[in-house]
């Protein structure tokens, strides 16, 4: 299975920009390429919220319509990263940001129930 480490979170001021990383370690003949990526986020006291998902060789891309035009997310199958750019953000997107794989092929704004393989997190704080 895929281990995966989120990177890049921290507290910026509103209107800032941030850039979130997904690096994953492979064991047992996985590999990176095999898996598209989700990114979802959580506050405190309500469900993940899945924001972005990019394909396996990154040709397909979904957004939620909270970040469509201020997030984009990509990936970098040699490094078996992926990233996720976030701009002009605001304090309503401060949250406890994850990556996940799935090995659905289906191009959507991710659902929880369909990711078998999470991140520990990491926490983006927007604040003046």
């Amino acid at each position: 299975q895929l281990q995966l480490v989120e990177s890049g979170g921290g507290l910026v001021l509103p209107g800032g920009s941030l850039k979130l990383s997904c690096t994953a370690s492979t064991a047992s003949g996985f590999t990176f390429d095999e898996y598209g990526i989700g990114w979802f986020r959580q506050i405190p006291g309500q469900g993940r919220e899945g924001i972005s998902y990019i394909s396996r060789y990154g040709a397909a891309t979904e957004y939620a319509t909270s970040v469509k035009g201020r997030f984009t997310i990509s990936r970098d199958n040699a490094k078996c990263t992926a990233y996720l750019q976030m701009n002009n953000l605001r304090s309503e997107d401060t949250a406890v940001y994850y990556c996940a794989a799935t090995k659905s092929r289906r191009v959507e704004v991710p659902r929880e129930d369909k990711y078998d393989m999470w991140g520990q997190g990491t926490q983006v704080t927007v604040s003046s």
